[in-house]
């Protein structure tokens, strides 16, 4: 709880990057079970609605005119394809967010991480690694922090930690174990 003179912590976006199978979503779900001021933003996708989606709470669903639309428009953070489907972040909702001073953790792949990077400068980027995965140089140097997800939890705190604390991360610093 903060007192009229504290310095309320700096909301910023964060995010959670690595490769397909390295955990992304497992960790988000249990950091966003542990903190539920952090927000995750809902990806919009053109691909077909699945038994049991819900429209707007797991994903946007959009034909691929209207992803169009926001591509050209610049309503998109970043986007991605993924065979003949595509998805990405919508721009407004997670500034909106921002402003109200909420933090926000999103899940992406590595080039959507560093798409996000190449729009918005204050970005915390954060390469999540499976046991045994070393990123090459030139990747790991684009983020200010690498774990290993060796374990959930772990990773899930350290995130927790990241996402409340109000002062600026190191630069670069190494691999987490």
């Amino acid at each position: 709880m903060s007192t009229d003179g504290e310095a309320r912590p700096v909301a910023r976006l964060t995010v959670l990057a690595g490769p397909s199978g390295a955990g992304r979503e497992s960790v988000v779900e249990l950091v966003r079970a542990r903190s539920p001021s952090v927000w995750r933003p809902v990806p919009v996708t053109t691909r077909p609605r699945r038994a049991g989606e819900v429209e707007g709470l797991e994903r946007i669903f959009h034909t691929p005119a209207e992803f169009d639309r926001m591509i050209e428009s610049g309503a998109l953070l970043e986007w991605s394809r993924t065979g003949p489907h595509r998805r990405g972040t919508p721009y407004e909702p997670l500034r909106s967010r921002l402003a109200a001073g909420q933090p926000i953790l999103l899940p992406l792949d590595v080039p959507g991480a560093l798409a996000v990077r190449e729009r918005l400068s204050a970005v915390r980027l954060v390469l999540l690694c499976p046991p045994g995965h070393r990123p090459e140089p030139a990747v790991a140097a684009s983020f200010e922090l690498a774990l290993t997800h060796d374990l959930t939890d772990r990773v899930a705190d350290e995130l927790v930690g990241l996402l409340g604390s109000s002062y600026p991360t190191p630069a670069r610093p190494g691999v987490l174990g």
